[in-house]
């Protein structure tokens, strides 16, 4: 599939004077002066100004009343942009799609991205922003990383508002036979706060609630977030929200949103955040922002309403799924894919020198070092996510997200691996030049996607039992030798079969820095045991979690925490994120 795609797309796009590389990534974003958003919409998609909720001037969200539903007969190409094992010293996926659709823009192709929003938590915690780096960002850029359009806000006021409903209604006598002991839904918050994890509420006497035990996860944690991501519509949404389990009754049968009559009151709140919202990058090329789930503990990928909408509007969609293939590429296709129909056209899997090197043993203060045998002996991870991503039918174009630091040796080493799988691996540098340095890899995409139609195959099928789902994963992704779930794991997994919940797909809550449940065993460990300690059905999403080690719903901050480092200066200006 060749560029351009269509007449209208644009071309070459006039580049901004920039700061140098290496200038601090707000420095960067700061120095361009993004397009109305509402002439960008019309200029790239023909949508008339009535079409967006714009606000301000360069962010907006899509006006679903206006627009209608997404008609798939329209919908372009879809590109999943995935990962190796993350490591600290960073793999860039966000940076990488954003510098991807800039590249692709570039060549004459009509086509979007659609990320996740970051969340408060990381932005001041470890992580900083999420918006992309260097010359591959999205702006307005510190809008995006704090408060965006209010959506994290509405689906916390979601969440706890069904909190209270349930605590009320302890109070006033549990009509529906609510068991206090067996209540699952906790409250949530945006930010990193390790005191809130486990407390006891209802002190103080009987008209202040009924003393019980419970806590708090972050709000991309939230069930409702998944949800919001995973529903198709405003009625799909409501439907999702009825069928929230939030405990059981002295029988153990589950309790629902429903029978607590507060779906309708949720659904007002998630209203305006249900609906898209649209941005730009350093380059003037639309961006669809919206969602964004836990992934580790959700299925981590941008909502089905963006990513459709996107489709409908563009020739190509770059979209990207959290942390390591293992994690995001799996949950994209078993969760996303199959309960919304897409299925990707391309896959990019991204890696660097760096991460290669750190999957090898190399010490983080000693990776600027070329060593070509570290990238060798790191390489294994790399072949084991490109064994993976073929189970489901995909060949990907690996994306070398190039550091200055990075010598021409250790390039052409991961190049002679990947040829010996019979893939294309590309140099990108689109950090340091924007959509010219991601040429390349645009066109290896489009080369690609002209080769033919992958077939995608889901993992595992729908009729398969929730015990088996797992080790399916385990064993065929993790290269496991068998899966250990504890007593009460197997009994609430038989349980919830026996619900009618047997069919649902699962989600594997484990940590990102190995194929392993224990993050210290880098490169391509086999042969070890998944410990699946307990299991979660998030019925109005839609699958089950399995969570394996030390999983925290909710994270605590670092001891020099990023925010610490963040302020406004003498004109009001966000620094300090990056």
């Amino acid at each position: 599939m060749s560029a351009p795609y269509h007449e209208s797309a644009s071309v070459a796009p006039a580049e901004p004077e920039l700061p140098p590389p290496g200038t601090p990534d707000i420095e960067i974003a700061r120095a361009v002066q993004p397009q109305s958003i509402l002439l960008l919409a019309q200029q790239r998609f023909g949508l008339p100004a009535d079409s967006l909720i714009p606000f301000g001037h360069y962010k907006a969200k899509l006006n679903l009343k206006h627009l209608g539903l997404p008609d798939p007969a329209t919908y372009g190409k879809l590109v999943l942009v995935t990962a190796v094992t993350p490591t600290p010293a960073g793999e860039g996926k966000t940076t990488t799609s954003v510098g991807l659709n800039d590249g692709l823009n570039r060549l004459g192709v009509k086509s979007s991205v659609c990320l996740r929003e970051p969340s408060l938590g990381p932005c001041f915690g470890m992580k900083g922003g999420a918006a992309g780096g260097g010359r591959a960002q999205v702006i307005p850029m510190e809008d995006i990383n704090l408060h965006f359009n209010g959506d994290f806000h509405a689906i916390t006021a979601a969440h706890n508002l069904l909190a209270s409903i349930i605590d009320n209604h302890l109070h006033w006598g549990s009509e529906s036979g609510l068991d206090p002991r067996y209540i699952s839904w906790r409250r949530v918050m945006d930010l990193n706060d390790r005191a809130l994890r486990n407390m006891i509420i209802g002190l103080g006497g009987a008209a202040h609630g009924l003393p019980r035990e419970t806590g708090f996860d972050i709000t991309v944690a939230s069930e409702i977030m998944a949800i919001l991501c995973m529903a198709d519509s405003l009625a799909d949404l409501r439907q999702r929200l009825a069928r929230i389990i939030v405990g059981r009754r002295r029988d153990l049968s589950p309790v629902t949103v429903s029978d607590l009559g507060a779906e309708g009151a949720m659904t007002i709140l998630l209203r305006d955040a249900l609906q898209p919202n649209l941005v730009q990058s350093l380059e003037h090329n639309p961006v669809f922002i919206h969602g964004g789930p836990f992934a580790n503990i959700a299925h981590g990928c941008n909502s089905v309403m963006a990513t459709r909408y996107a489709l409908s509007l563009n020739d190509v969609v770059v979209t990207e799924a959290g942390f390591g293939a293992d994690l995001g590429a799996e949950k994209f296709i078993d969760i996303k894919c199959r309960q919304s129909g897409l299925r990707p056209d391309a896959a990019v899997l991204v890696c660097t020198v760096r991460a290669l090197k750190m999957q090898a043993g190399t010490a983080r203060n000693k990776l600027a070092k070329p060593d070509v045998q570290a990238v060798y002996a790191g390489s294994d991870n790399l072949q084991r996510h490109i064994r993976n991503l073929r189970q489901f039918g995909l060949t990907p174009v690996v994306s070398i997200n190039r550091f200055p630091s990075d010598s021409d040796d250790e390039v052409a080493a991961i190049q002679a691996i990947c040829s010996d799988w019979g893939v294309q691996a590309i140099p990108a540098r689109h950090w340091a030049e924007g959509s010219a340095g991601a040429s390349e890899l645009a066109q290896a995409v489009l080369d690609q996607m002209d080769s033919g139609t992958p077939d995608i195959q889901l993992l595992y099928p729908d009729e398969l039992p929730l015990t088996e789902k797992i080790e399916t994963i385990a064993t065929r992704l993790y290269d496991a030798a068998r899966v250990d779930f504890s007593p009460d794991a197997a009994r609430q997994l038989e349980e919830y079969e026996q619900l009618g919940f047997g069919h649902l797909p699962v989600c594997i809550a484990k940590t990102q820095y190995s194929f392993s449940a224990n993050p210290k065993l880098r490169g391509a460990p086999s042969g070890h045991v998944l410990p699946v300690r307990e299991v979660r059905l998030c019925a109005g999403a839609g699958f089950v979690v399995a969570v394996c080690g030390d999983i925290m719903t909710m994270p605590g901050l670092p001891r020099h925490p990023a925010a610490l480092d963040m302020g406004l200066n003498a004109e009001g200006d966000v620094y300090g994120l990056v």
